[in-house]
């Protein structure tokens, strides 16, 4: 490579490096002439006056330590079939607002139906028998009257000598065949009696598995996944729906164990949605009393309110307060940025000047902190017509 190509390479950067310098130093005034005092310019040299101003002020702030976190429903139902059938009607999909009650899944039910006509059907027959049983009770009693009045006359006869031992003994035995006939009568209307119920529990179980064939919400909610499709067999145990209860939210994030002994129950704290570029309040729910052997830390579920074009699975941050410090804070319009450099207009005795800062993090109030330039009470320049 010639010494020229390698001359050029060099004397590009240089050039660049020096055009900002002199830049730099244009902007702190050093052309001006005259020695120009630290972090500003020349004392004889004025920048022209802003048209609004505000006061650089000291003030507390809280440390904050960030948990991380997702923004997760209060429940998740996921619905499931408990009965077997075909699915023949989908009434929702995924983003669909139910009621509670509302049908959700029509399975097929001819199956059931025919196996509700058949329990049906033995109902009727036990029922029928129970009849039957009853009756058959009733001529047992009136067989064991009719056999307790011709015994007791035989033993009156027989006492009066008018009665044979024979004819003693073949009363007695009739009335004792009578009153077992009732025992046994009175046993088969217990056992058609226990048929009837044994049939009619069949019937409600069979109305019940039919009943399952028509799926309803359980509670009010949203759609959010749809797990099968119209055609497909459902069994008891196949989820097919997911619904989530969108308007009750809440923040679950992951506290590392030197942190939660600042956290309590009840407490109200702050969350961050950067997605949202949102600062909301909300109030610690539930913390899981035992932390993840792995990374050594709680789960904490922090209550949110209901706030439009919050999603659940969104980000968060949950700010837990750890210390307060005090800080320089300016409105952020008073900043001038060129490139990477930071300025505000300052005014000092009767003239206005440039004066670099570094800013740090921004505020509540549209300000920001200020790292270095500035030690508050100053007086500022801002735009756009903002009095501080």
């Amino acid at each position: 490579m010639s010494s020229q190509s390698k001359a050029k390479k060099i004397i590009g950067p240089v050039i660049g490096l020096a055009v900002l310098v002199l830049l730099m130093l244009y902007m702190t005034g050093v052309f001006a002439g005259g020695k120009i005092p630290p972090g500003g310019v020349d004392a004889k040299v004025s920048e022209p006056a802003p048209e609004a101003t505000a006061t650089v002020s000291v003030e507390d702030i809280i440390e904050y330590y960030e948990a991380v976190g997702t923004v997760r429903p209060r429940t998740e139902t996921r619905i499931e079939a408990q009965a077997t059938g075909r699915i023949l009607q989908y009434n929702v999909s995924p983003g669909a607002q139910v009621d509670k009650g509302q049908v959700l899944i029509q399975l097929d039910s001819d199956q059931l139906n025919a196996q509700v006509e058949e329990a049906a059907q033995g109902l009727v027959s036990a029922r029928a028998m129970h009849e039957q049983a009853k009756q058959a009770l009733e001529q047992a009693k009136a067989a064991f009257d009719e056999a307790a009045k011709a015994y007791q006359r035989v033993k009156t006869y027989f006492a009066s000598e008018a009665a044979t031992q024979q004819q003693l003994e073949q009363a007695e035995s009739a009335y004792l065949q009578a009153q077992a006939g009732v025992r046994q009568a009175e046993d088969g209307v217990k056992a058609a009696r226990a048929g009837v119920a044994r049939a009619q529990k069949v019937v409600d179980q069979r109305m019940i598995a039919k009943g399952y064939t028509t799926i309803t919400a359980p509670t009010d909610g949203e759609v959010v996944k749809r797990l099968a499709e119209k055609g497909d067999l459902a069994w008891p145990g196949k989820p097919l729906l997911v619904i989530q209860t969108r308007s009750q939210l809440r923040l679950e994030a992951v506290v590392r164990e030197g942190l939660i002994s600042r956290v309590r129950i009840g407490t109200p704290l702050e969350i961050a949605i950067d997605s949202m570029d949102l600062i909301i309040e909300g109030t610690v729910e539930e913390i899981v009393p035992s932390a993840d052997s792995v990374t050594r830390t709680f789960l904490v579920k922090v209550d949110l309110p209901q706030t439009q074009g919050m999603f659940p699975g969104m980000f968060g941050r949950l700010m837990i307060p750890a210390s307060t410090r005090s800080v320089v804070a300016v409105p952020k319009s008073a900043i001038e940025r060129t490139g990477q450099l930071e300025m505000v207009t300052v005014r000092e005795g009767g003239i206005w000047k440039k004066v670099f800062v570094k800013t740090g993090k921004p505020l509540g109030g549209g300000k920001v902190e200020v790292l270095s330039g500035l030690e508050g009470g100053e007086t500022v320049g801002v735009r756009g017509g903002e009095n501080g």
